[in-house]
């Protein structure tokens, strides 16, 4: 028998949220996650572990909990995830873990959003783990005699760089930026993964042993046939897809329009949010357009917003994307996040020209109304244009939030490393191997744009592939 419905997660009031950059969900106090943890069923067969990139054993974790064992929880997670705090805020649970969970099985007298709330228990797990710290030690003893390059403090990785640590090898990031943690720093703003969540993590593995060089471009400062004459023993590429796409529409270089790329630098990283307290500032504009439907366009959208409240402006922030809400790809949280706090949402719509002033900004955008046919190759209903359908949104500032591609500046020097027709790093599927012997690579450069957990699943299989060639043959 089914016990109650979920534990609803506590958030901070939409009006009061949408005038700032602090955290939006405030997670289980103890009480809630044990009453959360009851709902499990413990099943013979845990399908949710199915649904999980990097395996965590979510039934014992989640066994753990309702015994008050939280140090055991938290480390039956750490087994295979590094960084659940990270995770239990940021994973897309409902498309992966929560899918999977037994109780949103179709058939049964409840609906999918029965499915246990394993995200915000491990999220619980994780900040007992950062209040309770214990020491990290490496698996297999003596000297580091083997060291290992990482390019890339990303997701990948970092977690490529906690399971090599952790297998008592020596591993040196690069990292291009001055600051660390790739996307998880310049990408997802704080309201949704606190600045000292991520540096908690980073943290750890510094003190495992993993040494970071920051403002450092492998493919200029050194390239990887350097990396490996210098004594490493491998080198992992977790170097991301840092390269914005754009509509390539007429109109598309006036001034105020960014790419969400440069547009979440610009209040992530370089805290624009705060300016003049710091440095970079970003535009704002009374009428701001984010082109897209994903995470980063609702991400883009949601700092759009709190940044005209903390301007004193009305806030006037619309989503376009060609396609209808059943067809977001962003996750249902981050888009009912967006709608309490304000966000305008215009579907079925396809932009086709952006209109300026005398002085080169922009001020309006034409766009064309869109019907659904028929499946494209995505596995979504494809956005016909409706011909004479036009009209137009006025727009002073925009947010071109489409994709990423393939950051080349390393695999452009780097011509015997193959890449695919997208410039995506070519690997073996099950040891993440490149075409360049003991060069390994994972993450967005390898699958194209996703998710962080699905980064770190590839790194995981990587930093295995790696400690069976170095720390077995020592």
């Amino acid at each position: 028998m089914i016990k109650k419905e979920p534990v609803k997660i506590k958030e901070v009031e939409a009006s009061i949220r949408a005038g700032n950059f602090d955290e939006v969900i405030l997670g289980y106090n103890e009480d809630e996650a044990l009453n959360e943890a009851a709902r499990c069923l413990q099943c013979k067969n845990p399908l949710c572990i199915s649904g999980c990139p990097v395996g965590i054993d979510i039934k014992t974790f989640i066994y753990k909990i309702t015994r008050k064992d939280y140090a055991g929880a938290y480390n039956t997670i750490r087994e295979k995830n590094n960084f659940p705090s990270i995770c239990g805020r940021v994973c897309p649970a409902e498309y992966q873990c929560r899918k999977a969970c037994v109780l949103s099985k179709k058939g049964l007298p409840f609906a999918s959003a029965q499915a246990i709330n394993i995200h915000f228990l491990e999220r619980f797990t994780g900040d007992y783990g950062m209040l309770h710290p214990s020491p990290s030690k490496a698996a297999c003893s003596g000297p580091q005699i083997k060291k290992v390059a990482i390019v890339g403090s990303g997701p990948a990785g970092l977690c490529c760089a906690g399971e090599l640590a952790r297998a008592g090898i020596k591993v040196i990031v690069y990292e291009g930026l001055h600051k660390l943690g790739g996307v998880l720093r310049y990408g997802i703003p704080p309201f949704r993964l606190p600045r000292n969540i991520l540096d908690y993590e980073i943290d750890s593995l510094k003190k495992m042993g993993v040494e970071f060089i920051p403002n450092f471009i492998v493919g200029r400062n050194k390239d990887v046939d350097e990396l490996l004459k210098e004594g490493f023993s491998a080198v992992f590429l977790g170097l991301g897809a840092g390269i914005p796409s754009f509509l390539g529409i007429k109109g598309e270089n006036l001034c105020n329009i960014y790419s969400a790329n440069e547009f979440l630098t610009r209040v992530n990283l370089m805290s624009a949010y705060k300016f003049p307290k710091a440095h970079t500032p970003v535009n704002i504009g009374k009428s701001m357009v984010i082109i897209g439907g994903g995470n980063t366009a609702m991400d883009a959208a949601r700092c759009a917003l709190r940044l005209q409240k903390m301007n004193g402006m009305s806030p006037n922030t619309t989503i376009l994307y060609r396609r209808s809400e059943v067809e977001l790809p962003a996750r249902r949280l981050e888009i009912e996040h967006a709608k309490e706090e304000g966000i305008k949402f215009k579907l079925l719509v396809k932009p086709q020209e952006f209109a300026g002033d005398e002085k080169g900004f922009v001020t309006k955008l034409r766009c064309l109304q869109c019907e659904l046919g028929e499946p494209d190759n995505s596995g979504r209903r494809k956005p016909i244009e409706i011909p004479g359908s036009d009209f137009e949104v006025d727009c002073d500032t925009a947010v071109v939030a489409i994709g990423l591609n393939a950051n080349e500046i390393l695999t452009k020097v780097t011509p015997a490393l193959k890449t695919d027709k997208y410039g995506d790093v070519i690997v073996e599927q099950e040891s993440m191997e490149t075409s360049i012997k003991n060069v390994f690579a994972g993450g967005d450069i390898v699958g194209g744009e996703g998710t962080v957990i699905e980064a770190m699943g590839m790194a995981k299989k990587a930093a295995k592939s790696i400690i069976e060639k170095l720390c077995n043959q020592r």
